[in-house]
Formats: structure tokens, sequence, C-alpha cells
């Protein structure tokens, strides 16, 4: 099964804007996207993990990335241009992922935050899982 599920903060908008960004560059019909706050993380993620808003969760072939890393593997996944940011994997994960709580912690701050979990364009439909 070639399943991937970014699971992101549903009403975060630095999360949002990623997805969008997602949509925009990736033409991939297998990437779906689905808010942690949603009915599919139920089945994929643990209680803990769902408590974390403050990361991505990148699920793919059966296994699960975090954090800048799963940020990293999305945007090698996407493939073109984007994939040059990938070899910033050799970083290790204390270090990148120390910059990405930084950003995680103050996201609120920093992008706003929705009321509500978005919800998909028509266009996006069949990319959003519940």
């Amino acid at each position: 099964m070639n399943e991937k599920i970014i699971f992101f903060d549903g009403v975060c908008n630095l999360c949002n804007g990623f997805i969008n960004f997602v949509f925009q560059y990736s033409n991939d019909p297998d990437l779906k996207v689905s808010s942690i706050q949603g009915e599919t993380a139920k089945k994929y993620l643990s209680n803990e993990e769902r408590k974390n808003l403050s990361t991505v969760i990148y699920y793919k072939n059966q296994k699960k990335y975090y954090q800048s890393t799963a940020v990293l593997h999305v945007l090698k996944d996407i493939g073109s241009i984007f994939i040059i940011l990938y070899p910033l994997i050799i970083i290790p994960a204390f270090i990148r992922n120390y910059c990405y709580d930084l950003i995680a912690k103050n996201r609120y701050r920093l992008f706003g935050k929705k009321d509500h979990c978005r919800l998909p364009t028509p266009e996006e439909r069949n990319r959003f899982l519940p």
C-alpha cells in the first residue's frame, strides 16, 4: 500500500499555508492530507500524537516522520526544485527540530489561527481525508 498522508494542525495558518504549497506544487494524487484533529488521524495516530498540534506528521509507506524530517520528506516527494532541500536531512534532527520548535511554539502569534479547521476547496476535496 502506497499511502502518503500529511497530518497538520487544521487551525494553524502556517500549517494551512504549507498544505496550500503542497497542493500548488504536487501533482501526486496519492499524496493526501488530514488535520490532526480529524477522523483519519484517529485511525493512524496515537492519542499522544493527536494531542501534539505543534508538529507535522508525514505517514508514508507505513512509517511516520515528524517535524523537520516530515517536511523534508514531503519536499522530496513533491520533487521539482524542492528536492534540493532534502540534503538538509544530514543535519542532526535535534538541530533541525530546535529551529522547527522555535517556529512551532510561536506559530499562532506569528501567523495567526483560524476558529475552525480548514475546509477543502472542490478541487482539493479528493486529496483531503476527513
